[in-house]
């Protein structure tokens, strides 16, 4: 299969190959270079919610985010 590369640096991934991957539209994908330059890997990209890396914001949390105790700006009030 064979693509060409954009001005812009873009490459189509060839249909047969989304499907084959499960690649779906904006989709986060991987890619990995192998170790003599040969060959570049590509893989679905983990999504936000399976990375443990990227857990901030997954808690929500109700009322003060900060007590009033370790406030500084609340300590300084009259």
């Amino acid at each position: 299969m064979l693509s060409t590369l954009t001005s812009k640096g873009q490459v189509t991934i060839p249909q047969a190959l989304r499907q084959q991957l499960g690649l779906a539209t904006g989709q986060a994908v991987e890619f990995a270079l192998s170790s003599d330059a040969t060959c570049i890997m590509l893989r679905p990209a983990p999504s936000a919610r399976q990375s443990h890396k990227q857990g901030f914001g997954m808690v929500k949390v109700r009322g003060p985010h900060v007590a009033a105790d370790w406030d500084a700006a609340q300590l300084m009030k009259p």
